[in-house]
């Protein structure tokens, strides 16, 4: 009788921290197939944070694991194109022993208030510099606000849900304020009238110098077919031109040449000082302006780690590359007359490319999808620049490559 107890409490912990995995993630994947009911993802939420609060501390590493892996499993679709396939388990279990680690702290002393404090500075941690993981995102697409304030009122509601022995339903009234019915996309066009060309690349090819005159072609192809329907503006994705751009004078003359008819707006590398930055080019009436990224993507185009582990990684996987440089603030475009934010992939979707905004109301990210595809991460990604813009009050022209071109209003 007892081996029998022991194993249903065993089965039963498994259970419930893969319920409130399956919870904490269901927006993510909901979204990606297209569904996208407030309704549901509000009660889908409410219940996975509820959770979350509830279970047994034996149930947090699991949760944490399935939740790690859920969110970020597309990590290590990258690595094909290093030749590094065979660190694909490793990759995915190391991201699921982070957040097993991370959600196993959260009830390091079992108390009520201590989870509820410790589920709450999370929001405020980006391990690794990867922020992507943000439980205030889970009601983006719902009738609950997304601040942290609001947050912190769900969080407080559940305390006394839990803690009310008698009228739980009390406990209920905090998540009044919180309700957020929106008023609507704000509309906010800019003077420009803008050219996003659909770009659908393939990683394997962007990279084979075969291909790269073809490549280029298209480009321009896009180019010219936005001065025929006369547009203000062009934006070419992240690296959509492979090369060193600036140490390619026959390319920088076509495109200086173009940019009397047409604002030309793309990414490639820059190089300076024997320094690689991964950039944004910006040709308007025969003048150049250099946007070099400002938040690299952790472990993608720099190694979070000491100095030592950063030389080694390198030399073992990368055969001694070294990582990006970068930018020490945000750069801004003037285009018609208005300011527009550059940014470049995953900066796009951190708070520090925000910073100092002033007046300026819209931001350019670019962005190559195709590293990471198939997979969820271009529907995260989708789901963050939802987050930022509403966040900021900023409207997004997302330019990619690999996944849909959007903007993203406040």
């Amino acid at each position: 009788m007892f081996l029998l107890k022991r194993d249903y409490s065993n089965k039963n912990f498994i259970i419930k921290g893969f319920i409130t995995a399956i919870l904490l993630s269901s927006f993510i994947y909901l979204s990606h197939f297209n569904i996208e009911i407030k309704l549901l993802n509000t009660f889908l939420g409410l219940f996975a944070i509820y959770f979350l609060l509830i279970i047994p501390r034996s149930s947090l590493p699991i949760t944490g694991f399935l939740t790690g892996v859920l969110w970020c499993y597309w990590m290590a679709v990258s690595l094909q194109y290093y030749d590094l396939v065979y660190l694909t388990p490793v990759i995915i279990i190391g991201i699921g022993l982070v957040y097993a680690i991370i959600f196993y702290l959260f009830a390091f002393y079992d108390r009520l208030t201590i989870r509820i404090a410790m589920v709450f500075a999370f929001t405020f941690f980006a391990p690794f510099n990867f922020n992507w993981m943000k439980f205030e995102l889970i009601f983006i697409d719902s009738y609950i606000g997304t601040s942290k304030i609001d947050f912190a009122i769900i969080l407080i509601s559940f305390y006394f849900i839990i803690k009310l022995k008698r009228h739980k339903i009390l406990g209920l009234i905090p998540l009044l304020f919180v309700l957020d019915f929106g008023k609507g996309e704000f509309i906010d066009n800019p003077k420009a009238n803008i050219y996003m060309p659909q770009m659908n690349i393939e990683q394997s090819l962007k990279w084979q110098k075969e291909y790269q005159s073809t490549l280029i072609e298209k480009n321009f192809e896009e180019i010219t077919k936005a001065i025929e329907l006369k547009k203000d503006l062009v934006i070419l994705p992240e690296t959509a031109f492979t090369n060193v751009l600036n140490k390619n004078a026959e390319l920088l003359e076509r495109l200086i040449y173009l940019s009397n008819e047409i604002d030309i707006l793309t990414g490639a590398l820059y190089v300076e000082n024997n320094q690689i930055y991964n950039a944004s080019y910006f040709f308007t009436k025969g003048e150049i302006q250099v946007a070099k990224k400002v938040v690299l993507v952790p472990f993608g185009e720099e190694i979070p780690l000491p100095k030592y582990f950063v030389d080694l990684i390198n030399k073992v996987f990368y055969n001694g590359a070294s990582d990006y440089s970068k930018a020490s603030n945000p750069t801004d475009f003037i285009i018609k007359g208005e300011k527009f934010r550059n940014a470049i992939c995953y900066e796009g979707t951190t708070d520090k490319i925000f910073e100092n905004l002033g007046d300026t109301r819209y931001m350019i990210m670019i962005t190559n999808n195709a590293w990471f595809t198939p997979s969820i991460e271009p529907t995260l990604q989708h789901l963050l620049l939802k987050y930022y813009s509403k966040k900021y009050g900023v409207t997004i022209f997302h330019v990619a490559n690999g996944s849909p071109n959007r903007i993203y209003r406040p």
